[in-house]
C-alpha cells in the first residue's frame, strides 16, 4: 500500500473459509492488523467447510461470500433457498455485505435479489477472464460511464 499509494479502502482481501479453519488461532489477530490498515476483508466460500456462525460474529470481516453450491440447487431444493436467506439475514444483522457466488440464471438472480443480497457473481454476468481482458472491461466501463479519471 505504501509503495503503490493505493487508498486502502479500495482493497479487499478474500480468505477462504477452509484456510481460516486451518489457521483460526492466528486469523483474528492478523485480520485486526489488516483492518487497522483500512483494508477490507471478505470470508470467501462461506458454507463449504465446517462453517461456524461464530466466525461471522467474531471475525473483523466486511463481507461474506456465499459459496456457489448453495445457489446451484435452489431450483430443486427449497431448503437451500432457506439457507441462503438465513445466511443473508444473519450477515445483514451483523452489518456485513453479502455476495452470492455462482449466479448463472435470471431465476437465481431474481431469487438472491429478493432475499436481499448486496452483490452477485457468476456466469450470468461474465465467464472468468484473464488480467488483460479484465482491464479492457474496466476501461470500457469507465469510458462508457464517463469515469475514466477514476482508473488512472
Amino acid at each position: 500500500l505504501a509503495e503503490s499509494g493505493l487508498d486502502p479502502s479500495l482493497l479487499e482481501l478474500e480468505v477462504t473459509e477452509y484456510s481460516l479453519l486451518k489457521h483460526e488461532e492466528t486469523a483474528v489477530a492478523l485480520f485486526e492488523r489488516v483492518r487497522e490498515l483500512g483494508v477490507g476483508l471478505s470470508l470467501d466460500d462461506f458454507g463449504t467447510g465446517y462453517s461456524s456462525l461464530s466466525y461471522l460474529r467474531k471475525l473483523p470481516i466486511d463481507t461474506v461470500k456465499i459459496d456457489r453450491s448453495f445457489i446451484q440447487s435452489t431450483d430443486e431444493n427449497p431448503a437451500d433457498v432457506a439457507l441462503v436467506g438465513a445466511i443473508i439475514a444473519m450477515a445483514k444483522v451483523l452489518g456485513l455485505r453479502v455476495i452470492v457466488e455462482g449466479v448463472e440464471t435470471q431465476q437465481q438472480l431474481d431469487l438472491v435479489e429478493q432475499l436481499g443480497c448486496d452483490e452477485f457473481q457468476g456466469f450470468l454476468f461474465s465467464r472468468a477472464v484473464d488480467a488483460d481482458a479484465a482491464t479492457a472491461i474496466l476501461l470500457s466501463s469507465a469510458v462508457d460511464s464517463g469515469k475514466m479519471a477514476v482508473l488512472r
